[in-house]
């Protein structure tokens, strides 16, 4: 049994999805396939989502875009307009729309999750009916009915333990080859609608592969492996053939793009071997993550961005010094707004952190920090990490830049920079 796991972009256009039928149909397996929203539809019900909690009419030509965005897709796909994937999706289109037209509820991040979902349903929706049409049966499952977890919004929890009861029930392979998913989803047990977090298709497929005891996960991306930088960034980057969950798990946690960084710790745990391989190129193998290989083979030093960062510096009012109780205040009130931490450095009277610009977020955090503390922040900084970096690396990173903070061990340096 093999999971697939396809991005956005493998399935952006019409054209995507033929692509993306090919390489599905290569393969005589028992099989998951797992999807994510089409191309930028997630940035755009994000946008739908902000309007609509702001209570701004504005979302109303943006919900229009997305549903002109999905119908061309459809109509080069299926040419006959009685075909049932056109009812299924005017479906879809009126329960978004219900949603939009009620009154928002207090709480964004609940609004968020039950908006933003639309984007999963409706491309899981669209790639069934047409793999169907392509002579390739295949059963579509609402993941929500059996992956669940708690109500924290935009960052569900799972619930091992119910999920691994009910994800073998609904992925028998009775009578079925194939399945259709989405990625990202999840559902309480009142059956409310949560989000595993941003980009959070990977640890969907890496979920299911725990829970099933898959032989091995496949994520197709647009590039041709996992590479030593972004080459959207640096256009020598070159693709790292195979590295261990160990190394996986330190680029997922500083922020390497090719994996979320809650991917690899279930699979890990069962050995489950990894491959992340080109949905364009896809003769090619990929790169391979598994148990097989202590440390990156050729050592290569591997650059990770962060930009749209916010560098906060904080101190007590009294200038006395940071104790322990200081950062275990602090640490409390990151974990109540839900910032995450990239970087973290403190002095005998100071603490900085560096974390991702979350608006709403941030706001929320500084304001509850700033009752406290003395509080200055620098935003619109980069967070640049380098493993296994050397002098040359460090050299190309850094010069002619300011650098903030900066941070050094035997396998890694940080750079906060402007």
């Amino acid at each position: 049994m093999n999971i697939f796991k396809f991005g956005g972009a493998s399935v952006n256009s019409a054209e995507g999805v033929r692509n993306f039928v090919k390489i599905v149909q290569l393969y005589k397996e028992e099989t998951i396939i797992v999807l994510s929203a089409m191309g930028k539809t997630t940035n755009a019900l994000e946008e739908i989502t902000n309007d609509f909690f702001a209570k701004k009419k504005d979302y109303e030509a943006k919900f229009r875009a997305v549903k002109s965005y999905h119908y061309d897709i459809v109509n080069d796909l299926f040419p006959i307009k009685d075909n049932a994937i056109y009812e299924k999706l005017e479906k879809l289109f009126h329960q978004l729309y219900a949603y939009l037209e009620k009154e928002p509820s207090l709480d964004y991040d609940f609004d968020y999750d039950q908006i933003v979902s639309f984007g999963e349903m409706l491309s899981t929706t669209i790639v069934s009916e047409f793999l169907r049409a392509s002579g390739s049966p295949n059963k579509w499952i609402d993941i929500r009915t059996c992956l669940k977890t708690d109500d924290t919004y935009r960052e569900g929890k799972v619930d091992w333990e119910l999920s691994q009861k009910l994800v073998p029930q609904t992925f028998s392979f009775n009578n079925t080859f194939v399945y259709v998913t989405q990625g990202f989803l999840g559902g309480t047990t009142t059956n409310l609608t949560t989000t595993l977090g941003r980009e959070g298709s990977d640890y969907t497929a890496a979920i299911l592969s725990y829970l099933l005891d898959v032989d091995k996960l496949s994520i197709w991306k647009d590039v041709p492996g996992i590479m030593n930088a972004d080459p959207k960034w640096l256009d020598d980057a070159e693709k790292l053939e195979r590295i261990s969950y160990q190394e996986a798990i330190e680029l997922a946690f500083y922020g390497a793009k090719v994996i979320h960084p809650k991917t690899i710790q279930p699979i890990k745990r069962k050995k489950i071997p990894l491959q992340v391989r080109s949905f364009i190129d896809y003769s090619e193998t990929g790169t391979l993550i598994s148990t097989a290989s202590k440390k990156l083979e050729t050592q290569l030093p591997v650059y990770i961005r962060k930009d749209n960062q916010v560098l906060i510096s904080i101190r007590p009012t009294d200038f006395s010094f940071i104790l322990e109780e200081n950062l275990s205040q602090l640490f409390s009130l990151f974990a109540k707004h839900r910032v995450k931490v990239n970087l973290t450095q403190n002095s005998a009277i100071s603490f900085s952190v560096c974390v991702d610009n979350e608006e709403k977020r941030l706001n929320s955090l500084l304001g509850d920090i700033g009752d406290l503390y003395e509080v200055k922040y620098n935003d619109g900084v980069e967070l640049i990490t380098i493993r296994h970096h050397n002098d040359e690396a460090v050299e190309r990173m850094t010069k002619g830049r300011d650098i903030l903070l900066e941070q050094r061990s035997r396998d890694t340096a940080q750079f906060v920079i402007v």
